[in-house]
């Protein structure tokens, strides 16, 4: 109602014609509507979401908010099961770390069994660089008790659900990032960005050293946090997303460092750390790969997860029901490849057969 008040219902029925006339409007403006009460990002795919009019009067804003005041009263429920000091520190900082997560033998155990075991793999190319998954699911995890084991810790789900303000299911992957396997521009995920609007978990369990030249994960500290400086950011990028850079367009906005220093942030802190550091981080934050000067391999246990932000509850996830949650990583991947069997979008997770997460790339030529 606020935003109708602020655009007038002449204007906003003048802007929904226009949306109307584009292809198929008629069918899609429900759905592009409807969207709006979901994590939908895209500016460029749904015309609603996209609309100038519409930001200018504080559509994307009015998301922004409702999506970080649910996030809060969420995590506030979540809070119990973990850390009065996690709890904290990442309130503060935007992430939770921490060094010699495993005790030292377990790790070993882990260490030995993801990076000796081939196993299916999928890969992708971005510039000069491969990022290489492994799904941790129905298939490998019996023949990975280590990494069942590390999954099924109640410590580390507790964070993954506070950080992630939800009781989440998330991917789990063996993943490998190769940098510098031909000549070619820039890996684009060492650019600073959010991955969405509103608040998701990404976490690495790393499975070997990654020095400070070499694309260690990236992240600026406090990003995550609702100031007034980040919504009038959000609003002024969301009037424009539409037509701005294709990653921005879909979602996903770019920052520059001088814009942190704007928005009144700190440098970006780079993860030079030993392998047995756990990261979880809410990737609302700004956040990036960091460029490596060299061919490198960095390789991880990478867990993902994002919800609907507009659910008021922390718990009943679909995904985590017992018939669906190792299989969600075969069932993503299969309707990738259905989809570019109906030439509806190009998959850009090739099978590269079975690999060891530390094998040479495959996938180095589209």
């Amino acid at each position: 109602m606020k935003l109708l008040k602020q655009i007038g219902l002449k204007p906003l029925l003048k802007e929904y014609q226009t949306i109307l006339q584009q292809p198929e409007g008629w069918l899609k403006v429900p759905l592009w509507t409807l969207a709006l009460a979901t994590g939908a990002k895209s500016f460029v795919d749904n015309p609603v979401l996209g609309n100038s009019v519409f930001n200018q009067a504080g559509l994307h804003l009015w998301r922004v908010k409702l999506a970080g005041q649910l996030a809060a009263r969420r995590r506030a429920r979540l809070s119990k099961s973990l850390t009065a000091e996690d709890a904290r520190f990442f309130n503060q900082h935007g992430f939770i770390l921490k060094e010699d997560f495993l005790p030292a033998d377990d790790f070993a155990q882990l260490e030995q069994e993801l990076l000796c075991t081939e196993l299916p793999a999928r890969e992708t190319l971005q510039g000069n660089t491969v990022t290489r998954r492994i799904p941790l699911d129905y298939y490998s995890l019996p023949q990975l008790p280590s990494a069942q084991q590390l999954i099924a810790q109640p410590k580390l789900q507790a964070l993954l659900n506070y950080v992630g303000s939800f009781q989440v299911q998330p991917m789990w992957y063996i993943q490998s990032i190769l940098s510098h396997v031909r000549e070619a521009n820039p890996d684009p995920q060492t650019n600073l960005h959010a991955d969405t609007f509103h608040s998701s978990i990404k976490a690495w369990l790393f499975l070997t050293d990654v020095a400070e030249d070499e694309g260690p994960f990236v992240y600026v500290p406090g990003s995550h946090q609702l100031t007034p400086a980040r919504l009038d950011w959000e609003k002024q990028r969301s009037i424009h997303a539409a037509t701005a850079d294709r990653m921005s367009a879909r979602g996903s906005f770019r920052i520059s460092e001088a814009e942190l220093e704007q928005l009144g942030l700190p440098k970006p802190k780079a993860f030079a750390v030993k392998k047995n550091t756990l990261v979880v981080a809410d990737t609302f934050g700004f956040h990036a790969r960091g460029k490596s000067v060299r061919p490198s391999t960095r390789i991880e246990v990478w867990a993902y997860a994002r919800r609907n932000p507009f659910l008021p509850w922390t718990g009943f996830d679909p995904l985590a029901l017992p018939f669906l949650k190792d299989k969600i990583i075969p069932l993503y991947w299969w309707a990738l490849d259905e989809l570019e069997k109906r030439q509806w979008r190009k998959n850009p997770w090739r099978s590269v057969g079975r690999l060891r997460a530390g094998d040479p790339p495959r996938f180095i030529k589209k």
